[in-house]
């Protein structure tokens, strides 16, 4: 039977779930089942570079049931420790594999995210997708935090509507705040964050092809989109990782 959790491999400070796609889908699956409640990060080189700056941040994401390896450098740093089916989990992905799984089982989800509009063309692009999904409600929420009575508000909903999971789409690292944050006071059982999966599966962002995801290049896709929002991301965090994580295998830091 599947452990509810996955070895951790050490990545900057970042505890990155060893795992794959298979087998993260069965620990969430065990999770609803079992009526356990967590969040599950899904981390990139983006995600692990900000925790470098952030420490509560990375509290947040080594606290979490899985920190799953979205990014395909975090996937090489797994198989050069040995761990040979390590492979990547990635967000859109995992939001299309958990929906068509979701309606043999009756899961329902709610969808957290996006620009004015997003999540619930999301709800229409899966229900169209995977005829069955049960999509309980979807929020926009503000680009800020919650205020007092907004927080309220979406309690009450979600207690009301109980999904099975809570999609969060905000991008890193407010997602992953969100999630733990409201974890234990939303009447859900996993919260998954998933970034701009809402505005991939919506068409509201191109994705990249194929080949450049498996060789690691989507990076450079998302930056020809949005150079000015994304240049520093990119272009700086990427070599600051490589150089750190190189640093880190020559003191030989254990995972």
């Amino acid at each position: 039977m599947m452990e509810n959790t996955a070895k951790r491999l050490n990545v900057l400070g970042v505890r990155i779930s060893v795992t794959n796609m298979c087998e993260a889908i069965e620990i969430i699956q065990r999770w609803i089942e079992s009526s356990e409640r967590h969040y599950a990060c899904l981390a990139a080189v983006h995600g692990v570079m900000e925790c470098q700056k952030d420490e509560s941040l990375k509290q947040v994401f080594n606290q979490s049931g899985l920190t799953l390896p979205d990014g395909m450098p975090l996937v090489w740093a797994g198989r050069q420790k040995g761990f040979s089916a390590m492979g990547r989990v990635y967000g859109p992905d995992l939001m299309l594999e958990l929906s068509e799984v979701s309606v043999g089982k009756g899961y329902s989800h709610f969808l957290c995210g996006g620009k004015e509009g997003i999540a619930e063309r999301l709800k229409l692009e899966l229900e169209k997708r995977f005829p069955g999904i049960r999509i309980a409600g979807t929020y926009t929420p503000p680009f800020r935090q919650l205020d007092k009575h907004e927080e309220e508000e979406l309690i009450s909903r979600v207690a009301t509507l109980k999904p099975d999971i809570f999609w969060v789409g905000i991008s890193t690292p407010k997602q992953e705040k969100f999630m733990a944050e409201y974890i234990s006071r939303l009447n859900t059982r996993v919260m998954l964050g998933v970034g701009a999966a809402f505005d991939f599966h919506t068409g509201a962002v191109k994705e990249a092809p194929a080949w450049m995801k498996r060789t690691g290049l989507q990076w450079l896709f998302r930056l020809c989109q949005e150079p000015k929002r994304l240049w520093r991301r990119y272009l700086f965090n990427n070599p600051l990782f490589v150089y750190k994580y190189i640093k880190q295998l020559l003191k030989g830091n254990e995972c």
